[in-house]
């Protein structure tokens, strides 16, 4: 595990992200949980640091889905789309 965390400090090192407290916190988190959205992370993190915003929760992840480290997708689909089998 901490390889794969310094090969991700690296990672954002190269993307000229700085690494603060803050980040290396939220990166612990990130590697640590299963963590479904951003608004868990940032729970989980204003637990450890009340100082921690959810701008810089976003932020974070949006560094980690730059480099590859991280995938969001969209969880909400419409049930009405066309190549849907709800329907048919």
């Amino acid at each position: 595990m901490e390889n794969e965390k310094e090969i991700i400090i690296q990672k954002l090192k190269a993307n000229g992200c700085r690494i603060t407290k803050q980040r290396m916190e939220l990166l612990d988190i990130i590697l640590d949980n299963r963590c479904s959205s951003c608004k868990e992370i940032f729970y989980r993190a204003s637990k450890v640091d009340e100082g921690i915003g959810i701008a810089t929760v976003y932020r974070m992840v949006n560094a980690l889905e730059e480099i590859g480290v991280i995938s969001r997708r969209i969880v909400y689909e419409s049930a009405n789309r066309e190549d849907d089998n709800i329907y048919r």
